[in-house]
Order: structure tokens, then sequence, then C-alpha cells
């Protein structure tokens, strides 16, 4: 199975280390940002990363689909164990609303920041706006980080007290921040720091944290 697109961007990121999680190889390929060919546009007809490729799924005819969550689901389906998605009601909706949180509310305000100190100006080499980024820092997100700091439990794991997919979509984005230098006040919000680091440190995800901070590193 391929997905299309680079693991610097959180929602590709969440799809590999949820594949991970089930014990599923997945290969990308890079695409996004002016790159990809016609397999990557069969697979996302409006560009959108990621993209994802099943050769021989859909009646020996390939299935492809785009979004992260669309994937996530689609793989879920496909291989229902180890179960990422709670099937009890109240689990799977808080696990559909940690995600919703994390991909439109969260990353709304970690874009601003990962965009205007790494994107723009070390990968894409275009103009940036420092201040779009502080503002985001000291003004949007401190709220955000707030409420987890209300929500985690005491077991280290949003749902069901066991890694799921919210805890996948919620730590992805924390990944983009670090690869600006930010780090979470372990004063302020010392269950979130715990919590994060916890779930990036998993095999799941630590082998691509590290290659991307090598790769933005090298950026200067």
């Amino acid at each position: 199975m391929i997905v299309y697109g680079s693991t610097i961007s959180p929602f590709v990121r969440k799809v590999m280390a949820f594949a991970a999680e089930k014990g599923l190889t997945l290969r990308v390929e890079a695409a996004g940002l002016g790159q990809g060919g016609p397999d990557f546009v069969e697979a996302s007809p409006f560009g959108k990363i990621p993209g994802f490729r099943d050769p021989g799924a859909d009646g020996g005819m390939d299935f492809c689909i785009s979004d992260s969550t669309a994937i996530c689901a689609y793989l879920e389906a496909k291989y229902p164990e180890p179960n990422m998605i709670p099937v009890a009601p109240i689990a799977r909706a808080r696990t559909v609303w940690f995600e919703e949180y994390a991909d439109t509310i969260f990353f709304a305000s970690a874009a601003k920041i990962f965009a205007n100190r790494v994107l723009l100006p070390k990968i894409l080499k275009r103009p940036f706006d420092e201040a779009i980024a502080a503002a985001a820092e000291s003004v949007e997100l401190p709220p955000l980080l707030d409420y987890l700091e209300r929500v985690i439990p005491a077991s280290g794991f949003l749902v069901e007290d066991r890694i799921t997919l919210a805890d996948i979509a919620v730590c992805s984005p924390f990944v983009n921040l670090a690869h600006t230098e930010m780090v979470i006040d372990p004063v302020r919000w010392p269950i979130t720091a715990a919590y994060v680091a916890a779930v990036l440190a998993r095999p799941s995800f630590a082998p691509m944290v590290a290659a991307e901070r090598a790769i933005v590193a090298a950026m200067g």
C-alpha cells in the first residue's frame, strides 16, 4: 500500500503511525508541494495529502482515496485488529472528536507556527511572517493546551485507557511544533508535556520523528 505525501505533514504522519500500530507496512512516495505524478493525481484529484493507493483491492483494481481520516477508516475496516477506533458508542464518539480537535482546531493554530518558522523560510524559501507565528504561540495555543491538560486521563491515553486513533491524531501536530523548536512548558502543562512525549516515543512515531528532525536540521 502506498501513501503519497511526506511525513512532515501531520496528516501523512498520522496515517503512517496508525498503520504502524496495526503492524502494517505502508510505503511513502513523495507528493505535494509540486511533487507527484499521474498516480498521485489519481489518488488525490485535488492534490490533498495524503493520497493513498491499495493495489488490486477493488475487484483487482487499485483502490485510491485521499484524506487522512478516510484512509484510517479504510485501514480500520480492512484490518480490524488491533482495534484503533473503538466500537463502543461513547468511546468511538470521543475518538472522532479528538481527531477533529487535532485536525481542524489544534493544527489550525500549529500550522501558523510551522508555516512561518519552517515551511515558508526553510522548505519553500518564500516570505514568512514571524508575527503570525508569535501570535499563534502566545494567544491561540495556550487555551488549546489548557484543554488537553484538563482532559488527559491518568492512564496517559485519551480513550479506553489504551492507544487509539485519538492519541495518534492529537500528538502528530506536536511534531511540527517541535520542528520549530517550540517546547511545551512542563511547568504550566505537565500532564500534556508528559503525554505527548510518551506517545511520540512509541515505535510507531519515534523513527519518523528522528528522520524528520534530521531533514529539518539540514535545511538550516
